[in-house]
């Protein structure tokens, strides 16, 4: 039988104040030097803030992603800061390039203690509106990408009997989406991939020390939204928007911490505590909520973003998203009434 009404959002909020601290201390952060991190998709956003992040603490560096000069910027600035980085251009849909990226790792630094897999594309509008072609490259990079490193990163770890992979899977893991709609398979995919995968480490005996982590955030203001496939009509934009140093922060945390599924911050544990809960409920007004959010973006013409080339805009951790939605909300305001 299920709780009323106001009993359920009352045990949201309870389970939302909960939500876990991803704050670490000195002792602990001295224990990333000297480890190795893959990560892909570390030209922009969570994966250049976590590249920088690792690399102020002296990890060793593996930086991957298609856009091999913004790769240069951030390993020029590791080096600054005492880590050191190796370059590697890659596109996590290609598993041969994907398997190159872990040779290179190894032969450079000997092991590889974490892998992230961090890469993401979107697109933003009707189901039927976007183009297949579209939407079979947000499934070779958001998922099969994420299978192809998943696969190298495991192989590697049981032959040298530890390691920790981390998986950026979304709020949209849990909550589908409306105007994402393959963007939020591809996640949910994500999700059911890092429970299977725990499970047959488990019953390989290596659960002690090999760990999968699904990292799951609330909408964050990051260039993902200047990268995406676009075909709504107007800029995408989500309420409540997250900036990227919660998310960074939780990226290091749970290197050290792995757990299967960490939703990030009260706003992502809210979520995913109501959806178990009241799953039609939630999906209904996510969906109203976005539909509402789309409408006051600023209007834009059909895009694929950088679903199938590189963008040279967007390089940088935090994308600006939420400027441009205080100017959008200003301009509303000021929009004269009929």
């Amino acid at each position: 039988m299920r709780l009323p009404l106001a009993a359920g959002l009352l045990a949201t909020a309870t389970l939302a104040g909960c939500a876990t601290s991803t704050h670490l201390s000195r002792s602990e952060l001295s224990r990333v030097a000297g480890r190795t991190y893959v990560i892909v998709g570390a030209s922009s956003g969570f994966g250049r803030g976590a590249a920088l992040r690792l690399g102020e603490l002296r990890a060793n560096v593996v930086l991957a992603a298609r856009r091999t000069d913004a790769l240069e910027e951030v390993a020029v600035k590791i080096r600054a800061t005492g880590g050191q980085a190796l370059v590697m251009t890659t596109d996590i849909a290609e598993p041969d390039q994907v398997k190159a990226l872990a040779d290179a790792a190894t032969r450079q630094f000997g092991r590889i203690d974490v892998w992230m897999n961090i890469a993401g594309v979107g697109a933003a509008g009707k189901f039927w509106d976007v183009p297949v072609a579209d939407y079979s490259r947000i499934v070779d990079v958001n998922l099969k990408g994420v299978i192809y490193g998943s696969h190298v990163a495991l192989r590697r770890f049981l032959a040298q009997g530890s390691g920790t992979l981390v998986n950026m899977g979304s709020v949209e893991s849990e909550i589908p989406l409306a105007y994402h709609a393959t963007y939020a398979a591809t996640k949910a995919g994500v999700l059911s991939l890092g429970r299977a995968l725990n499970e047959e480490i488990r019953h390989a005996g290596q659960a002690r020390t090999i760990k999968v982590a699904t990292v799951m955030p609330w909408a964050v203001d990051t260039p993902f939204f200047t990268h995406t496939a676009n075909y709504s009509g107007h800029a995408d934009r989500m309420v409540m928007m997250d900036g990227p140093e919660k998310v960074v922060q939780a990226l290091v945390w749970v290197s050290l911490h792995p757990r299967e599924e960490l939703p990030v911050g009260w706003k992502a544990q809210m979520a995913s505590t109501g959806h178990h809960l009241f799953p039609d409920l939630t999906e209904r007004i996510s969906a109203n909520i976005h539909r509402a959010e789309l409408a006051k973006g600023s209007a834009v013409a059909p895009t694929a973003g950088s679903v199938h080339q590189p963008m040279a805009e967007g390089r940088d951790v935090e994308g600006g998203v939420r400027a441009r939605m205080k100017a959008e909300d200003a301009r509303l305001r000021d929009k004269p009434k009929p």
